[in-house]
């Protein structure tokens, strides 16, 4: 006989390489599909979630007013008049608890679905990277707590078992139970009650009067008998507790598209209602980009209205940004300052984003000794924040054309768009002329004093030799001048043309004025 074959299931999952595991179970998950967290924390009167006429859920002020579970819908009106009334909606309550996995994967590619209000995910590779299981259970709540939802926490060597210690959590009305050591495993699941297993929910009767109430007395049992009673669906769970038989997960995978869409909790006139719920979608968006590696350069936030008859069309915020970026907060203040200029053209149901154009994104090594004034990516940033605050054609940057003629070269592009590589070559060779900051939309003509040009009660003294422009005969546009560098009284230096004489058809010939085409900074 091999030595392999002497092995006991137990051993095998004890030689198994050492695994921690984070579980989350949703205790309002049923209310919260209909009011996120932030509505019924502030402004909550009461609210109800209802299945076949009889109380499913209820928010706390709701338990407070004596509302419990299985009370019809008139005692509920008896003890709470106000109360709101929700129906139970199954279909929002998985596609909440699939926004919070893909959300998830931002930390480990190894999440799963557990039960119909719970998530397990392996987190034994992803330690190091976030600084330790304490703040990688901090940034896990945070960004529960950012999509609406309310969470208990547990951490256990075995996925069933952290998700057993996350449900009686719930239970107990406790925010996290932690069990990181394989050795006190067995202290810590012994006192659970029975009703933690899902398996043992059709037998709990006959197991209280076998007086079988937490999961060492049901240990106790013979496993033959037990196996025989309640079959070997209920051992296989319990033995997945204790680590003596491993579990299988059907794992969450992102799509290769973001596409996210979240219903209101009502129907929202004013635009700073809207910025939670934008803020939750951010919050999947960015999780996506960056299990992706991926960083946006446009996004789509669509608003809907009423449906039906009375039907709105939809109102639509297409957001650029100047640079690629992936980071949230960055994210957040675009989307805030294009919302505070929008004007609805009615209320808001339902709110749906779309990452409309992404790019592969950069890593940037840190300097060891950075230059003050920050990064390129800070610069970037505020760019995109001028353009949501003023408008797209508000912020501009250069892009001169290859052309000698300044008022052709001159051009002008949104920081949205990307100049062209002809764009760039022409800045580099422009940048070994001195030319001035500020050109003028139109030269500006100029008196002649004594054959000497003057300007705001000075004469302009020429400080530079000429740099002659012959250009544009190839158009209608044709131009023949010497430029100069003037100097005021005043130590402001102007950038002055003078146009050469001009030979017409009837061999006449006429000399034109000075004029003041662009001033230096």
């Amino acid at each position: 006989m091999s030595p392999s074959s002497n092995t006991n299931p137990a051993q095998a999952v004890a030689e198994r390489k050492p695994s921690l595991w984070v579980a989350l179970h949703f205790p309002h998950l049923a209310l919260e599909a209909c009011i996120p967290r932030w509505e019924w924390q502030q402004h909550d009167q009461g609210s109800v979630i209802l299945q076949q006429q009889r109380v499913l859920a209820m928010s706390p002020m709701a338990h407070a007013a004596g509302i419990r579970t299985g009370m019809r819908r008139g005692g509920v009106q008896m003890l709470l008049p106000d109360a709101s009334f929700f129906p139970c909606d199954s279909r929002k309550q998985q596609d909440l608890l699939q926004a919070a996995a893909l959300a998830l994967l931002q930390y480990t590619p190894s999440v799963a679905l557990h039960g119909n209000a719970g998530i397990v995910l392996e987190v034994s590779s992803s330690l190091r990277l976030f600084g330790g299981i304490r703040r990688l259970r901090q940034r896990i709540r945070m960004t529960m707590h950012a999509l609406g939802l309310s969470v208990s926490l547990a951490c256990a060597p075995f996925s069933k078992a952290a998700a057993l210690l996350a449900l009686h959590a719930a239970e107990c009305g406790k925010a996290a139970c932690y069990c990181l050591s394989q050795r006190k495993l067995v202290t810590v699941l012994d006192p659970l009650p029975v009703h933690t297993l899902s398996q043992a929910q059709a037998y709990l009767d006959m197991l209280q009067g076998l007086a079988c109430h937490q999961l060492q007395d049901l240990q106790k049992l013979p496993r033959a008998g037990l196996q025989r009673r309640c079959g070997a669906a209920l051992l296989q769970e319990l033995d997945q507790a204790y680590g003596r038989e491993m579990t299988l997960h059907p794992w969450v995978v992102a799509s290769e598209h973001f596409h996210s869409k979240r219903e209101l909790a009502g129907r929202l006139e004013r635009s700073d209602q809207l910025l939670p719920y934008v803020q939750a979608l951010l919050t999947q968006l960015c999780s996506w980009l960056r299990l992706q590696q991926l960083a946006l350069s446009q996004l789509r936030l669509r608003l809907h209205h009423e449906r039906g008859r009375s039907a709105i069309a939809p109102s639509q915020l297409n957001i650029m940004l100047a640079e690629p970026s992936w980071q949230e907060a960055h994210l957040q203040l675009l989307v805030r300052e294009r919302l505070q200029q929008l004007r609805l053209s009615g209320p808001v149901i339902a709110l749906e984003l779309e990452a409309t154009e992404t790019a592969k994104r950069q890593l940037h090594s840190e300097d060891l000794f950075p230059e003050p004034g920050g990064k390129p990516e800070d610069h970037q940033r505020l760019l995109s924040l001028l353009v949501a605050r003023l408008g797209e054609h508000q912020v501009l940057q250069a892009a001169p054309l290859a052309d000698y003629r300044p008022e052709i070269a001159n051009q002008w592009v949104s920081v949205l768009h990307k100049k062209s590589a002809q764009a760039y070559a022409t800045a580099s060779a422009a940048h070994a002329l001195l030319r001035p900051v500020w050109l003028l939309s139109q030269p500006l003509a100029l008196t002649l004093r004594q054959h000497q040009p003057w300007y705001a009660g000075s004469v302009l003294t020429l400080i530079s030799p000429a740099e002659r422009i012959e250009a544009g005969w190839w158009s209608d546009g044709t131009q023949v001048r010497d430029y100069f560098i003037a100097s005021h009284a005043r130590h402001q230096l102007y950038w002055i043309y003078r146009e050469r004489n001009v030979t017409q058809t009837d061999g006449d010939t006429i000399a034109l004025s000075w004029f003041l085409h662009g001033i230096f900074g």
